[in-house]
């Protein structure tokens, strides 16, 4: 999941450090579409034809049509087959799910806003790394792609952190005896969370024409290395949560998360000429830093909001259910 995690992270940061230079050597933006085209061409192929299939409902289908086949006997069918609903109604429920979820489940919702304002400040950096260094210190844009690396740096080092944060998790499940609260999931994220404003400020105060290149890259570099541990934390904190709804959860949060990451750099031009390098970049550390009082408050008050809700996932509701089966 780290290493999934991090691939978002890391593409946005090696793709201005490959296509300044790219754009520079070629001489042509259409390079900078070519290459995105042969690159994804590739793995493509390679997705098609070496991963396998995992769903489990697929499987399951698959393996009912060959007893079915092998036996003559029509008996062998899956939850699927059984369900009579039609398929306008199941693509409706589909559709609206994860939007119930965005706007009815305090968890969901805040958790997409901080998901979301990590992503606008991955992709305004985007737009400040420009402004600070081509426009304040005269770069070029290969110059400038070349500040992304400790942001990726940052990405990597949190990742590799990951098997610690697996291990202490493990040691909570022990503890509570292999029923870990969701939770326990917040707590990389309550930790992490300071990386995020840190950075942010850094780069922002050390962002001046005249003050040394490394200041803002390594404020990236800081930035970077929170980034995973919320993520990671965000996913699984849902996923436990909801976990009967935790593709429709998933899918609320991607939502908001790419549509304010996508809205973000329409305005990122104007807030740094209005508000100047280092007031722009402040403000969205204080917003960040604003957002670190959201894992503290579902750290504390979680277990109380999850019994009040329709959707989350109850073990008493699942131990019920077994029951009726036995």
């Amino acid at each position: 999941m780290a290493a999934f995690s991090a691939a978002p992270f890391i593409g946005p940061g090696v793709g201005p450090l490959v296509g300044g230079y790219l754009s520079e050597g070629t001489g042509s933006w259409r390079w900078l579409y070519w290459i995105q085209l042969i690159l994804s061409g590739i793995v493509w192929v390679l997705i098609t034809f070496t991963v396998p299939e995992t769903y489990a409902p697929r499987l399951l289908a698959k393996r009912a049509n060959k007893m079915r086949k092998e036996t003559g006997d029509d008996k062998f069918v899956t939850e699927q087959d059984l369900d009579m609903r039609p398929f306008s109604q199941r693509l409706q429920l589909f559709l609206l799910r994860p939007f119930q979820l965005l706007f009815r489940e305090l968890i969901v919702f805040l958790i997409s806003v901080y998901m979301s304002v990590l992503y606008g400040l991955l992709y305004m950096f985007f737009v400040a790394y420009p402004i600070v260094y081509q426009q304040g210190k005269g770069w070029s844009a290969g110059s400038t792609g070349l500040m992304f690396i400790p942001l990726i740096v940052g990405v990597l080092l949190s990742a590799a952190c990951a098997p610690m944060v697996n291990k202490h998790y493990l040691k909570l499940l022990e503890k509570h005896d292999g029923q870990a609260p969701a939770e326990a999931r917040l707590i990389p994220m309550m930790c992490s969370c300071w990386f995020i404003p840190i950075g942010v400020f850094i780069f922002a105060w050390t962002s001046y024409p005249d003050v040394h290149w490394a200041g803002p890259a390594f404020g990236g570099g800081a930035v970077g290395f929170g980034f995973i541990f919320l993520y990671n934390s965000a996913n699984n904190y849902l996923v436990d949560s909801y976990q009967h709804q935790a593709a429709s959860a998933l899918a609320a949060k991607t939502f908001l998360r790419s549509f304010w990451g996508a809205g973000a750099v329409l305005f990122t031009n104007q807030m740094y000429d209005r508000l100047g390098y280092q007031w722009a970049s402040s403000l969205l550390g204080f917003i960040g830093l604003g957002c670190c009082a959201i894992p503290f408050v579902f750290y504390f008050f979680g277990a109380r909001i999850r019994a009040r809700s329709h959707y989350a996932y109850s073990a008493d509701e699942e131990n019920m259910g077994e029951k009726q089966s036995a």
